[in-house]
């Protein structure tokens, strides 16, 4: 996989447990919001907005049903993985938010979270 792979959840979404409400992910956000401030670098990514029900196919077919938190990001082949991400189906990955934003500045020049 040459590009790094994001997977976010779709804004929007519903809940069961809260009939009639509309949520965003809270840990999504800010992922949104760095891509949303220059949408030319987020085309260097692979970016995808999934459901929020389980399972998140796109997820269980890159990770396995037991990594299906999201945000996450799936790292491409193009730069090397960073020691702290984690792996799974042979793919390296980081699913900590704030390790996804120092990541979107260090490999594809986004502004850094301060």
């Amino acid at each position: 996989m040459a590009k790094d792979r994001l997977i976010l959840l779709q804004p929007g979404f519903s809940d069961t447990k809260y009939p009639g409400e509309q949520f965003v992910c809270i840990d999504c956000l800010p992922v949104e919001g760095l891509l949303a401030s220059d949408p030319a670098r987020g085309a260097a990514l692979q970016v995808e907005r999934v459901p929020f029900e389980k399972p998140r196919q796109a997820v269980v077919e890159a990770l396995g049903p037991d990594h299906q938190s999201l945000p996450v990001l799936i790292l491409g082949d193009a730069l090397a993985a960073p020691d702290d991400a984690l792996q799974a189906n042979g793919l390296r990955f980081v699913n900590d938010t704030r390790r996804i934003l120092a990541l979107l500045a260090e490999r594809h020049g986004f502004f850094r979270v301060h």
